[in-house]
């Protein structure tokens, strides 16, 4: 399986515009910009994507590994904060509150570190990651 995605940019660094589009058309000429990336412009930027991808990976992941260990989650809430610092992504940060019915604590931790290691995502990232879990 192989997904796309394109990058369209015209002028300098600073002053120019791009777009992104995914395959899918999620995001179809979504604005990107400098002013998006290392500002509060409007559009979007890749680190907030890498956020997206990575909160998504993890708890599918996660939704996998409770179910192979005998637990149906009722709710999963991922947050992933990327940090973003001297041109270079140096944390991914995972903030998980898990409604899983019946799972004790260690096999909770168990099941997250598997996903946190084993996600697609992490194993794709060359940077720190760290997860706060709770059950809720």
């Amino acid at each position: 399986m192989k997904r796309r995605a394109t990058a369209v940019w015209s002028g300098t660094g600073k002053e120019g515009t791009g777009h992104l589009t995914t395959q899918s058309t999620v995001l179809s000429k979504t604005q990107y910009s400098f002013n998006s990336r290392f500002a509060e412009g409007i559009g979007t930027n890749p680190e907030e994507l890498i956020a997206a991808a990575h909160a998504g990976c993890f708890t599918m992941k996660l939704s996998f590994v409770l179910g192979e260990a005998g637990f149906t989650p009722q709710q999963l809430d991922t947050e992933c904060i990327i940090t973003f610092e001297n041109g270079v992504v140096s944390q991914s940060h995972l903030i998980l509150k898990a409604n899983v019915q019946g799972i004790d604590q260690a096999k909770f931790e168990a099941c997250v570190k598997d996903a946190e290691l084993n996600c697609p995502i992490s194993q794709l990232l060359k940077t720190s990651i760290t997860v706060e879990a709770s059950l809720v």
